[in-house]
This record gives structure tokens, C-alpha cells and sequence, in this order.
């Protein structure tokens, strides 16, 4: 029995009828176990063009930016021993801070365990500064921001938390966060032209489009949709990596690769990515690693035959990964469900079913 052929076929129809209920206008799907791959892409880009999904097109990834550069820029710096999972926040910023954000370390951040609030609408204040103020002025306003709890009490899934972690990669390492993902990450996987920020500025123009942006005024296709991130230029730690559903393929399966010991990296360790795609047990009722995810005990994104010994993210703009250690199935779905409006949230329901299609006929 070919289950990658039964699995082809399910998938084909269930992105149709993906279509037909408008969870999204295209999609990319991209599966591997051992050896064997499935890459496939529906419908087209936006829903009032007829251009199909290719395998060129790039989704905006959003928060898969932060398992897929801004915690792997960290692990390479720590893997240079510059700092300490048990850093501090002064020194990581190398500047004063808060008394009241003092005690948080560089784990609390990567776990969303800081005590950072989740997200604040920041681009309404910068927008009004010169492009050059801006990045210094959110480090101000995420700074002045008064803490949700306690930091390493429990778990708050922070984009503000993540813009940190993106300008402590910058101040670390004397580099702009996407040239240093760059230079410690996807060159030496032969992947600084697979996984990109600002896409349109290296001349690409096939996208998914997004959200028509009631802020910017128009329909978003090849510019990052996170407004904080669009703001201080389209690069921070927590959105404006694109990618294709082939590459986030390529890119997940070497880091287990390396995670397992089969592949060498010259800068990021095994064991700490290891534990980083592990779920942590410092905080009670957590599902989180260090930046990567793990499936919810009940009502997994992931559905109900992803195995616990598994990683993964999601991505607001309807992206997510999926890896499953035990079934060594990786599992990539890549959408544009905010297209043409935030609103459309029946994503929610669609992902499930859909893992629970690939899972259930692959094992």
C-alpha cells in the first residue's frame, strides 16, 4: 500500500473543500517520513487573481520567525558561550534595565515565561518617529511596559518577549538580526536564499497575499504583515521570515537532523537544540521548548495522532511545522487565511483535520 499516494489524494481533496468554506485562497503543503517527500501547492495567491500557488510562491511566515531564525541566532551565540540561558536581561541588552524585568534570563524569554505581556499595537507610537528612532523606541515601550506576572511564574506566549530576543541577537553579535540568522544559520545549510525578510527587496515577487491592512491601507503581498515588525523594517524577532512550503520542509528536517546527531553545524549544538524542541517542565500546564512548541495535551493544532515527543509553531498568518520524533513525519502548512481579513479565523478548525488526515494515514 502507497500511503504517500492515499495521503496525496486525501489532501487534494480536502484543500479544495479548504477553498470552497474560504479558510484561505492557496495554500502549500509539504510532508516527509524517512526518505520520502510530498511537496504540493492549491489554489491561487489572493482570491480576485487567478495566479496559482507554485512551488516558488512565499508565504509570510510570521511567527515561525521565531523557531526558524531568532532562537537559532541565540543558540549559535550561546554556543559560543557569549551568553548563558541564565543571563540576565541587563546584560543581554548590554544597557540598564527595569528594576522589575532585572530578574528575567534568557530562558524565560525563549519559554514565554518572562512575565512579558503577549502584544501591544506599538506601530501606532513609532510611526510617528523617523524610520531610524524606531527600533531604540520599542525597546523603550516594551521596557516601560508593566509585567503581566511575575518573571518564571507561568507561561505567556510574548511577541514582545521575541523583539527582545531579535535586538539581543543584534546587540550580541554586532549584526542586523536577519544578516546574523544569515551568517550563523541558513548559509552554512545552504539556505540564506530559501528563508528570507524583506523579499521584495531581493527582487522576488511571486507571494501569497495577506491582509488588506486598514493602517497601511492596502492589500499586503510580499510585505511582512505584522504591523510592530513592518514598523521598524520589516526584520525583528518574532515575524517577517517568507518561505516556501519546500524550504521550511528542508530547513525543519536538518535541524532534527542535527538535533539527532546525524548532521554537523558549525554553530549550533545538539544538545541544545535538542532540549530546545523539547517541552520544558518549569512551569506547570506549559507546552513550550525553547522557542519551539509542543502539541497541547488536549485540542492540538497538531490533531489527535501527532505523538507528546514532537515540536512545532504556528504562525498567525495561517503557517505552521510539525515534527513527530516517534514517526519521524515532518509536516508543513503553509496559508494565507488572513487574506484578505485578520477576522477569518477558521483556520482554527481546518488544521486539525488536517493533521489528523496525514497522521492517521501514514501510520
Amino acid at each position: 500500500m502507497n500511503r504517500f499516494a492515499t495521503v496525496e489524494d486525501e489532501i487534494a481533496v480536502l484543500m479544495e473543500r479548504g477553498r470552497e468554506e474560504r479558510v484561505f485562497s492557496g495554500c502549500s503543503v509539504a510532508i516527509a517520513q524517512g526518505p520520502r517527500e510530498l511537496i504540493r501547492n492549491f489554489g491561487t495567491r489572493r482570491w480576485d487573481q487567478k495566479q496559482q500557488v507554485g512551488g516558488n510562491t512565499l508565504f509570510d511566515l510570521a511567527s515561525l520567525t521565531k523557531p526558524l531564525a531568532t532562537s537559532l541566532a541565540l543558540f549559535a551565540l550561546l554556543g559560543q558561550g557569549k551568553i548563558g540561558l541564565n543571563t540576565t536581561l541587563a546584560p543581554l541588552l548590554r544597557q540598564e534595565v527595569p528594576e522589575d524585568k532585572r530578574p528575567i534570563t534568557l530562558f524565560q524569554l525563549l519559554n514565554h515565561c518572562s512575565g512579558l505581556v503577549g502584544h501591544r499595537p506599538f506601530y501606532k507610537k513609532l510611526e510617528t518617529m523617523a524610520p531610524g528612532l524606531r527600533k531604540e523606541e520599542i525597546l523603550r515601550l516594551i521596557l516601560s511596559e508593566p509585567l503581566a506576572c511575575e518573571p518564571g511564574s507561568r507561561d505567556i506566549y510574548s511577541d514582545l518577549g521575541f523583539i527582545l530576543l531579535g535586538l539581543i541577537v543584534e546587540r550580541q553579535s554586532g549584526m542586523a538580526l536577519d544578516a546574523a540568522v544569515a551568517h550563523y544559520i541558513y548559509e552554512p545549510l545552504d539556505m540564506a536564499d530559501s528563508l528570507v525578510f524583506n523579499p521584495r527587496a531581493r527582487g522576488l515577487t511571486d507571494f501569497a497575499a495577506t491582509q488588506h491592512c486598514p493602517w497601511r491601507g492596502r492589500l499586503l503581498q510580499g510585505e511582512v504583515d505584522d504591523q510592530n515588525t513592518w514598523a521598524i523594517g520589516g526584520v525583528s524577532g518574532q515575524a517577517g521570515l517568507f518561505g516556501r512550503g519546500g524550504d521550511v520542509l528542508a530547513m525543519v528536517r536538518k535541524l532534527v537532523e542535527i538535533a539527532s546527531g546525524a548532521k554537523k553545524h558549525p554553530y549550533l549544538g545538539q544538545d541544545l537544540l535538542k532540549k530546545a524542541m523539547s517541552r520544558q517542565p518549569h512551569i506547570k500546564g506549559s507546552s513550550w521548548g525553547l522557542g519551539f512548541d509542543t502539541p497541547a495535551e488536549v485540542n492540538s493544532s497538531a490533531g489527535r495522532f501527532i505523538s507528546q515527543r514532537s515540536c512545532g509553531h504556528l504562525g498567525f498568518s495561517g503557517t505552521s511545522f510539525w515534527h513527530d520524533f516517534d514517526k519521524d513525519i515532518t509536516v508543513v502548512l503553509l496559508t494565507n487565511r488572513i487574506h484578505p481579513s485578520v477576522e477569518n479565523n477558521k483556520i482554527k478548525t481546518f488544521r486539525p483535520l488536517f493533521h489528523d488526515l496525514v497522521f492517521e494515514t501514514l501510520v
